[in-house]
């Protein structure tokens, strides 16, 4: 796709579009402090409430998620009329796509010709899908004719095309020049895709929580009850989509009519516009929020001083009004569950739990080839260059795009049964639950390996020669595996009952909307007497009709699963995937180093010809002939 016109949006267009996050801004920011309180308090609850006993048996991996940096030369459908034109392309470790003029101005440090961050896209590696994707974003109407001109991308096929597609960003089409470099960059833009995406989810913080929470509430006063893709990204990404989801039904009728020429220059041009809207809501919503953080930051230390000191009368006085409210609305949600949702939760438990599963075994696999692989070196009495590679390439193991994939396709591949099951309820967020697995994945993955290496650490010894190494390491890799199939059973019963929530729940509330309004009203002035900003009415009524709800989904996981440790609960290790502890440190790092001299360590030894071997996460330096 070309690019960009110089002027896309007027003066008037660009006030338009102010005026238009102004309003969403002044609706949404209520909802947000809202929230806020409402996640400090469940916060503090949580931390001076019963502990409970540590479900994990893996330790915390301390790096954080990440992309591999990928680069290469690629080249690039651009310009006016568009042509292909040689790039070097960098992907960046945060999720940052760039391309340059060639490798020389990037290796020396100058300025991409253009870059993106990967938030929202789809990578495509099929020119015909692409080709039908831009032939439905302009429909022809019947009766209608459009003009017919040559296009490069039908004219001159490509070979090994990767397409990047975005709902409200311009497209951005590459080839590679071999199959094997399209594969590499399509799983390593991929990663990049749901790196960007999921930084939301992955926070623990009580603000990210609140955001979240925040826009669910804004959404279910616009009417849109059922949760979908919109919370993937950041907080000023996710406001501008959720702006452009409202903005883009009038936008395509204000202006498709008005567009002429071939059906995919059309196509271009309509991208090339929703392009320029959404870089100016963004801006926009941008500027919104960072003008807002100040205010934030205060509201969450006031709330902080008042909450916790008066937690226990707010949390008394929450249930007491939670105890009368739960009679008046139990009539109609026990109806709406029975005759609505009990037929159908069996059914997505067992798909939700069988997919979990397929990822779950296949990290397993994985970490167990891994591990033999590195023992099956140590007994053979490897070369310490060929150690160290091997060593090196088992803790980079959760950050490989091809080794993962193994794991990543089980989650992909049951979108399409998923998405069947779910749509009845206006569920539509399958892509985020996609990732949300594939995540857990690489979390878990990322775990067991930092968890191998601390235990190897503790048990090898200088004093051990290479056979008894990989004895030691043998008994490691036992307790690592049964280590990992415990966290594993946790990990599937939360991942269940978590996204069974996200499906079920904003339909029951859409269900009840019209039937419980009354009753919310008469304990509106109830709530307000309270003082509390931590609860509201509808707060309340919402976590009434979780808390049944998850009962029906405890029966059901407990039919499937049984009565399985919950000790990992889901405020617990699941729902934290990410240790963001540690923040720069690299534990996969390893060096060898020549021994050329004699009485190393002051042992009074012949050590000549030998090598001294550092494997990362352990504190011994081996010797290896």
């Amino acid at each position: 796709m070309g690019g960009r016109p110089s002027s896309p949006l007027d003066k008037r267009q660009q006030q338009h579009l102010r005026g238009q996050v102004d309003t969403l801004l002044r609706n949404f920011l209520p909802c947000y402090r809202e929230q806020l309180a409402a996640s400090v308090l469940r916060q503090i609850s949580h931390e001076l409430g019963p502990r409970e006993p540590a479900g994990c048996q893996l330790m915390r991996s301390k790096k954080l998620p990440q992309v591999r940096e990928h680069r290469g030369p690629l080249t690039q459908l651009e310009g006016h009329p568009p042509r292909w034109q040689p790039i070097f392309c960098v992907l960046r470790g945060d999720g940052r796509l760039e391309w340059f003029s060639h490798r020389e101005e990037y290796e020396n440090g100058g300025h991409p010709l253009g870059s993106t961050t990967l938030t929202g896209y789809t990578a495509l590696t099929s020119q015909r899908e692409y080709v039908h994707l831009l032939d439905t974003l302009c429909p022809v109407s019947s009766g209608e004719h459009t003009q017919e001109e040559s296009d490069p991308l039908l004219e001159m096929p490509v070979n090994f095309p990767l397409f990047l597609q975005h709902p409200f960003r311009r497209h951005l089409c590459f080839s590679a020049a071999t199959g094997e470099a399209q594969r590499a960059w399509r799983l390593a833009l991929q990663g990049g895709i749901r790196l960007r995406g999921t930084v939301l989810q992955r926070s623990q913080a009580p603000a990210a929580r609140a955001f979240l929470d925040a826009v669910r509430l804004y959404r279910q006063h616009q009417g849109h009850f059922g949760d979908d893709d919109v919370t993937l990204g950041s907080d000023a990404e996710v406001l501008t989509g959720v702006l452009m989801r409202e903005l883009l039904p009038a936008l395509r009728a204000q202006t498709l009519p008005g567009l002429r020429g071939a059906r995919r220059n059309l196509a271009c041009a309509w991208t090339e516009l929703v392009d320029a809207v959404h870089a100016a809501v963004l801006a926009e919503a941008s500027a919104g929020l960072r003008a807002f953080q100040p205010e934030k930051d205060e509201l969450l230390a006031v709330l902080e001083k008042t909450i916790r000191p008066d937690v226990d009368q707010i949390l008394r006085q929450r249930e007491r009004l939670a105890g009368r409210l739960r009679v008046e609305v139990q009539r109609p949600l026990e109806a709406c569950l029975h005759g609505k949702v009990d037929t159908q939760l069996s059914l997505v438990t067992q798909k939700l739990l069988s997919t979990m599963e397929a990822v779950l075994s296949a990290v397993q696999n994985l970490l167990a080839q891994g591990m033999d692989r590195l023992s099956r070196h140590l007994r053979g009495s490897s070369s310490g260059t060929q150690l160290r590679k091997e060593v090196y390439s088992f803790g980079e193991m959760p950050w490989d795009p091809e080794l993962m994939q193994t794991c990543y396709r089980e989650a992909e591949r049951s979108q399409g049964r998923l998405r069947q099951l779910v749509v009845p309820f206006g569920f539509f967020g399958t892509r985020s639950l996609m990732f949300g697995a594939q995540d857990l994945a690489q979390q878990l993955m990322a775990d067991a390996v930092a968890t191998f290496l601390q235990l190897a650490d503790q048990c090898l010894t200088t004093a051990l020669d290479c056979t008894q190494a990989a004895q030691q390491l043998e008994k490691v890799r036992g307790r690592v595996l049964k280590k990992f199939q415990s966290d594993s059973g946790s990990v599937q019963r939360n991942f269940t009952r978590g996204w069974l929530l996200s499906i079920f729940l904003p339909f029951v509330l859409h269900q009840l909307e019209g039937s419980c309004t009354a009753e919310l009203l008469e304990f509106e002035g109830d709530v307000l007497a309270v003082g509390s900003p931590a609860l509201t009415v509808k707060g309340i009524y919402k976590d009434i009709v979780q808390g049944v709800l998850l009962q029906r989904i405890d029966g059901e996981l407990k039919k499937a699963l049984g009565a399985s440790d919950m000790s990992c609960t889901p405020d617990g290790c699941s729902e934290a995937p990410w240790d963001q502890t540690g923040v720069g440190e690299d534990i996969t790092s390893s060096w060898v180093m020549p021994v050329n001299c004699w009485g190393v360590g002051g042992l009074g030894m012949g050590w000549e010809g030998w090598l001294l071997v550092w494997i990362p996460g352990w504190n011994n330096i081996y010797l290896i002939s």
